[in-house]
């Protein structure tokens, strides 16, 4: 370990996931991997949304931001995780550190707002369904996507100039792949008392899942109500993928930051944080197109477009 006396770091050193060498290069390629399908995937998606009028719906609209934001979240972190397997040493710098962090709170707290949004969607959509297109107007819609980008930015800007104002001395070295909250206070040598009484993400993560749940609720009740078993057969289909899309990244996120501190290991958050901040940004297009018949004929008729004119 690095060690640094009475002096502010001005870089820091990421761990990464693995210092044997052999593993290194296989590791490189999945990610990579992972990555380009993430982006292809999730840019993909957007551009089908926005280019075929038929899915020009508040679902859609929905969907298409959660699109952006898992691009957006692969993209601050997956790069330089990658160069971690490249380099002897993954350096980076103070203030990019900061920026990371910053970045990465706010998508991470946008994803959790906007799946509040997409199952209150899904909640006016079953429950309130002869008045859909009136109570999710266009105002509404926006105002259900910037609202979680506004609050997800102003928390995450408070929360990285709350961290990065404590002071660095003892280490750079951050046991993680890239830069986030708890390795970094491992390293600080200030009273982190204040901090600790600001954990946002707890709070972000119980009360998006709040708004899920309570909306699921009523969803469950009103699909029970009704009488045919094939309108309760589609009407549980239209919330299959929203509702395996948060199962998984509640899942993951809960075990990240609502485990005991007695057995909390910054190795298991490290390989839990692959699997919500890597992998989950490249299942949801597949989970949301896969299981989407609207997606799927759109995509057929765009590949016959091309097939035609070959």
């Amino acid at each position: 370990m690095a060690q640094i006396n009475c002096t502010q770091v001005k870089e820091f050193i990421l761990m990464g996931l693995t210092y044997q060498r052999e593993l290194k290069m296989p590791l490189f390629v999945i990610f990579l991997s992972i990555y380009l399908f993430t982006v292809v995937g999730n840019l993909g998606l957007i551009l089908v949304i926005r280019t075929d009028p038929k899915l020009n719906t508040p679902m859609y609209f929905f969907l298409s931001n959660l699109a952006f934001v898992d691009f957006c979240y692969s993209s601050v972190i997956t790069p330089k995780m990658l160069g971690n397997f490249l380099y002897k040493e993954n350096i980076i710098s103070f203030n990019a550190c900061a920026a990371q962090l910053g970045c990465f709170l706010t998508f991470m707290g946008s994803e959790c707002l906007l799946l509040a949004s997409m199952a209150y969607d899904r909640y006016v959509a079953i429950c309130n369904h002869l008045l859909y297109m009136v109570s999710m107007s266009s105002g509404v819609c926006i105002q259900l996507v910037a609202d979680p980008y506004s609050y997800s930015f102003l928390m995450a800007l408070f929360h990285t100039i709350l961290t990065f104002q404590l002071s660095y001395c003892h280490s750079n070295i951050i046991n993680h792949f890239y830069c986030d909250d708890m390795p970094l206070l491992r390293l600080t040598c200030s009273d982190t008392h204040s901090k600790q009484l600001s954990v946002l993400a707890c709070f972000n993560v119980f009360c998006s899942l709040i708004i899920v749940l309570i909306s699921y609720v009523f969803i469950v009740f009103a699909v029970l109500r009704i009488c045919s078993a094939a309108g309760r057969q589609k009407a549980f289909s239209t919330c299959a993928s929203h509702l395996f899309s948060i199962t998984i990244y509640y899942g993951t996120l809960s075990f990240i930051y609502l485990q005991p501190k007695s057995s909390h290991s910054l190795d298991k958050d490290k390989f839990a944080s692959v699997f919500y901040a890597i992998v989950i940004p490249m299942l949801n297009p597949l989970i949301y197109s896969l299981r989407n018949q609207e997606v799927k004929n759109v995509l057929k008729r765009i590949i016959e477009n091309v097939h035609s004119k070959f």
